[in-house]
């Protein structure tokens, strides 16, 4: 590879199929090169391609998922359910979106709810629901009903919320309930404390990683944070 470390074509197709599958569009040398210390150094998807000797259908398929996830990291995207044109939304913090396009064909404003994606009903502009019966917002229900879960390799944590939305982005995340107390959202790739929600150099100037946070457990999250992309 470019960074200088080896790999046959098998084992870096399944390195960055793994990464893929976990959310990782962005594919870095995973070799160790002093104790615990990666290398980390960014192969290009041309490298990877060349290397890996992937098929017509893998590089179709991999191809199609990293531009998947990127769209999904850098824009929200969801299809109009009229005319299944992909639609944009710009403010993340409202529901009630235009579709240019059936706006155009109807002549007349045709808006649609980003939660439940059917024709908007109600007043506007809103970031809880439409007017419409049924619209909810299924991460926030999980997040209020999800069970408790124990991080065994961590001191004293038995009772956290099973289930949390990354504080930057949103994303609904769940620790694996190995390793310490911090996990990596695959969306906005910040890491934070699953136990206190606070990204990692803040909790870390109070605790560690594998001791209890000093404000404690943060209760269930009641809103899930608005990703505010610069």
């Amino acid at each position: 590879m470019s960074c200088g470390h080896a790999v046959t074509p098998g084992s870096l197709t399944q390195w960055c199929r793994s990464q893929l599958d976990q959310g990782n569009y962005k594919f870095k040398c995973p070799a160790v090169i002093q104790g615990t210390q990666l290398c980390n150094q960014l192969w290009s998807y041309k490298e990877v391609r060349r290397l890996a000797d992937l098929t017509v259908e893998e590089m179709q398929d991999f191809e199609e998922t990293i531009a998947r996830l990127a769209a999904a990291q850098y824009c929200d995207i969801q299809s109009c359910p009229q005319c299944k044109t992909n639609v944009e939304r710009k403010d993340l913090s409202n529901l009630c979106v235009q579709c240019t396009i059936c706006t155009a064909d109807q002549k007349k404003t045709y808006q649609f709810c980003w939660q439940c994606r059917k024709q908007w009903k109600g007043p506007g502009p809103r970031s809880d629901r439409c007017d419409n019966n049924g619209c909810t917002n299924h991460s926030l229900e999980l997040l209020k009903n999800c069970k408790t879960t124990n991080l065994p390799e961590v001191q004293g944590v038995s009772a956290c919320p099973s289930i949390r939305a990354c504080p930057t982005c949103g994303e609904i995340v769940e620790h694996d309930k190995t390793g310490c107390k911090n996990v990596i959202c695959p969306r906005c790739q910040v890491e934070f404390c699953f136990v206190c929600l606070k990204l990692t150099p803040q909790c870390l100037e109070t605790s560690s990683y594998f001791i209890p946070c000093s404000s404690g457990v943060a209760p269930r999250q009641t809103s899930i944070p608005v990703w505010r992309r610069t």
